[in-house]
């Protein structure tokens, strides 16, 4: 249990040390006082706003209003009679914390509008010990200003980001979901209805094995002829789920580039790059599209595709010396480069198009997406 203790003060940095601290100065300024009355008076007001501060904590809806006005009354108390303004700074730690927004605007307002005349009457009254520590006095003014909006925002944000969170599951959840429809629904449109011929033919064939032997034979070269139309589409069905790889996209490219007398240059090794096999299928297919463009309309004679990954992203590069076209024609439909951007919009990612001694087209995507793309695998 002490392990445990001193894991969680490691853990979280000089924090409980500042806090700790705060609790026990308190009493330094209220046994700086003369009389007894006021020193009981100091002990009470203390006691009672570490308890109050902790029923904050736990209250929620109207209570918030009155624990925290305790609190600011106590804070108020002890900055006119000790000239101890720290509580100041618990308040607005706590005051961030609130999440009606109404509420936090409010109790914000308050407390701000009591440190700033608690503050100013002992500057007023120029009481030797609050002078002394004016630089502090400084620093916990402007913590009262900025630490509760920098706390509001940072939980805010921390709410957001859960949301988000949740919401990126809940579409994977959806995803495989409809991908397990859609394989189930390919399953039964190829394989159930090809099994069930093959079922039918068969017994068919068996039923005319000895009655009429010929027709038998027909109905048993049907079964084989189907039973191969259904391998043939499981394996098309297979290789689809797998999607296409830049390695094998990339031979294809060789060929198609190759019949249209475009010589072909690869600048870094494939097999060097770690990406998801969603990104693959995704980048394939923008780089077929690409070189689909460069034979259609380019007039090159050279093609030059280059891949670089960096810690945050991937690049491919698509570069011809051919006769380059004109911003309207990069916006048509006929150019396939729209297709291309939308592919790469879908991953957060961009498309660069420059027209430089031919065509240059940059695909990039964020490497951030392989991450989201294995916990959707997972």
């Amino acid at each position: 249990m002490i392990k445990k203790y001193f894991t969680t003060l490691k853990s979280g940095g000089i924090s409980p040390y500042i806090w700790s601290v705060f609790a026990i100065l308190p009493f330094y300024f209220i046994f700086q006082s003369s009389s007894t009355i006021e020193v009981v008076i100091g002990i009470l007001l203390t006691i009672i706003f570490f308890i109050s501060y902790r029923l904050a904590f736990l209250s929620k809806k109207w209570p918030v209003y009155l624990w925290t006005g305790i609190l600011i009354a106590i804070s108020t108390a002890m900055t006119i009679l000790f000239q101890f303004v720290y509580f100041a700074f618990y308040i607005a730690y706590y005051n961030g914390n609130i999440k009606n927004r109404m509420a936090f605007l409010t109790l914000y307002v308050i407390h701000l509008v009591f440190t700033i005349a608690s503050i100013n009457y002992n500057l007023v009254l120029g009481a030797p010990m609050f002078l002394k520590q004016l630089p502090f006095v400084i620093i916990i003014g402007i913590s009262v200003i900025l630490l509760p909006f920098n706390l509001y925002n940072k939980k805010k944000q921390e709410k957001l980001e859960e949301q988000l969170e949740v919401a990126n599951q809940r579409i994977a959840e959806l995803v495989k979901q409809e991908e397990r429809q859609r394989i189930a629904r390919d399953l039964h449109d190829t394989l159930g209805q090809k099994l069930s011929l093959i079922g039918l033919k068969s017994d068919l064939a068996r039923r005319l094995v000895y009655k009429d032997p010929e027709q038998s034979k027909s109905e048993m070269k049907d079964v084989q002829q189907t039973a191969r139309m259904a391998l043939n589409e499981v394996r098309k069905m297979v290789s689809q789920m797998r999607g296409i790889r830049l390695e094998e996209e990339l031979i294809r490219v060789k060929q198609i580039l190759q019949a249209a007398e475009i010589s072909l240059i690869v600048e870094n090794d494939l097999k060097q790059l770690n990406i998801s096999i969603f990104l693959e299928n995704l980048l394939s297919m923008c780089m077929k599209e690409a070189i689909t463009n460069v034979v259609k309309h380019s007039h090159a004679t050279e093609c030059q595709i280059s891949f670089e990954q960096t810690k945050n992203e991937l690049c491919i590069q698509v570069k011809d010396n051919g006769i380059g076209f004109s911003d309207e024609y990069y916006f048509s439909k006929g150019s396939g480069l729209l297709g291309i951007k939308e592919r790469l919009d879908f991953v957060n990612g961009s498309l660069e198009v420059k027209t430089e001694n031919g065509t240059i087209i940059m695909m990039k995507v964020p490497n951030v997406v392989k991450q989201v793309v294995k916990e959707e695998q997972e």
